[in-house]
């Protein structure tokens, strides 16, 4: 599984419960993209006024030549109209606004929370600096940058592992545990380090496996997206996910009811190691909910930041390919001197085009969806995002009155995320729970005392 750190700052985790400022940060772990789903297809809609620029893929199987599509559209197409386009756009898109999940790791409740709040301060002031002399202040140098395939590539030196894990995390690597002591043991024997990452406009040049994606451009007043011919041979209901791009805010249909996706909730950790399976769960008991008669809202963000990315946002290049008119003359989100940034904060006024990202899926079929998509672009720009949270517990062996207090609260805390976690997908509860019953059982065995001290009345 995949594995990339977000906005969220460490130190920020050390601090009480009560002066947390999480927000939607954490450690991303894992996401819920399309290829989860069968007989999934994928759209991206840029809408402008009446103009519309439809990029249309699907998950076909089978020989090339036995393919055929037939797409209702609002107005004579021209050739001119018509393009073929990147299948790693819709990617890219789907990447960066899948339902995901994040953790969190409970602080020791025994430190002093004066500690915890000089940390934090003494931290704040590096994480907001950018670029060269930032790295100089770390001891770390950025000796070389190449493009190679598929992949971005840094050769990095450090002076001390200190500076090193702070630019990893900064840049939006995650330090996993143990690292620290082998970090610091390449650098005392001078060893440079080299860093990748996947550069998806690179991937999507060297060849194609698969059809691409087909893009049709066209001016109408109706803003809509046909679905009802797709469903005259389909095997069984169908997964659609609509990505639109629009100026204003967010998208939702006018004849079926768009519906929030459930989010922010609390589940057990060893959900981590099953997300899709758990999503899917979630899901399928979303629709079910709904008889199948609602589009699904799983994202709605201005692109110009995320919290927490998932994904680095779309480049200029990219949106104009998918056809967003409105970006020549402004800038995408830049990180410091092009680098990769995991946190997308709200840049200057001015300074950032004006996209923001819906992401609707819907479940469908003739019967419970017996009319086309209508779609309508509103003026809300409030952010949402699917988000499940794990809170890994500590279980370290303090004996501070918050340390019990602690062990006392995670027993009701993870009985609350197995309840919560069987609403969500329909799951047996006692079967939840005896995935969970090894920290359940850690955590009260923790709070029980030593068997002498029960022997003396004082």
């Amino acid at each position: 599984m995949r594995r990339s750190s977000i906005c969220c700052l460490s130190f920020l985790l050390a601090l009480p419960a009560a002066e947390r400022a999480e927000a939607f940060c954490g450690f991303y772990v894992a996401k819920a993209d399309t290829k989860l789903f069968n007989q999934a297809s994928s759209v991206a809609l840029v809408r402008d006024g009446d103009e519309t620029v439809m990029t249309m893929a699907n998950d076909y199987q089978g020989a090339l030549k036995e393919f055929a599509i037939v797409i209702p559209v609002p107005t004579f197409i021209k050739r001119e109209q018509i393009e073929v386009t990147d299948r790693a756009l819709l990617d890219h898109l789907d990447a960066y606004s899948s339902p995901r999940l994040v953790e969190y790791f409970d602080p020791d409740p025994c430190p002093r929370m004066e500690d915890a709040r000089d940390m934090a301060m003494r931290a704040a002031p590096m994480m907001r600096a950018q670029g060269a002399a930032r790295e100089k202040s770390l001891g770390v140098t950025v000796e070389a940058r190449y493009t190679v395939g598929e992949y971005d590539i840094l050769i990095l030196s450090a002076q001390e592992r200190g500076g090193l894990e702070t630019w990893l995390k900064e840049n939006g690597y995650r330090i996993p545990p143990g690292a620290s002591a082998v970090l610091g043991s390449y650098i005392k024997q001078q060893m440079r380090f080299f860093v990748a990452r996947v550069n998806l406009k690179e991937q999507a040049q060297l060849g194609f496996s698969y059809l691409r994606p087909l893009r049709v451009s066209y001016t109408s007043p109706k803003f809509m997206l046909p679905v009802r011919l797709g469903t005259v041979n389909a095997n069984g209901p169908q997964e659609l996910f609509v990505y639109a791009l629009t100026r204003k805010g967010r998208v939702e249909t006018t004849n079926y009811r768009t519906v929030k996706l459930p989010t922010g909730m609390d589940i057990p950790v060893f959900v981590k190691d099953d997300f899709g399976r758990f999503y899917k769960a979630v899901f399928s008991d979303q629709v079910r909910r709904e008889d199948m008669r609602a589009v699904f809202l799983e994202y709605a963000w201005d692109m110009g930041w995320c919290d927490p990315c998932a994904a680095e946002p779309l480049s200029r290049d990219e949106l104009k390919s998918l056809g967003v008119g409105w970006v020549s003359g402004g800038q995408v989100t830049p990180g410091a001197q092009g680098q990769v940034t995991p946190s997308r904060r709200p840049p200057m006024m001015g300074g950032a085009v004006n996209v923001f990202l819906t992401r609707l899926h819907v479940r469908y079929d003739a019967s419970h969806f017996p009319e086309d998509l209508v779609f309508q672009e509103t003026a809300d720009r409030t952010n949402f995002q699917g988000r499940f949270v794990l809170r890994h517990p500590w279980l370290g062996e303090g004996t501070c009155d918050a340390a019990r207090d602690y062990r006392r609260a995670l027993v009701d805390r993870r009985e609350k995320e197995a309840q919560t976690l069987a609403g969500l997908t329909g799951w047996e509860i006692n079967e939840i729970r005896g995935k969970m019953g090894k920290l359940a059982q850690i955590s009260e065995a923790s709070d029980r005392p030593e068997w002498w001290s029960l022997l003396s009345p004082f």
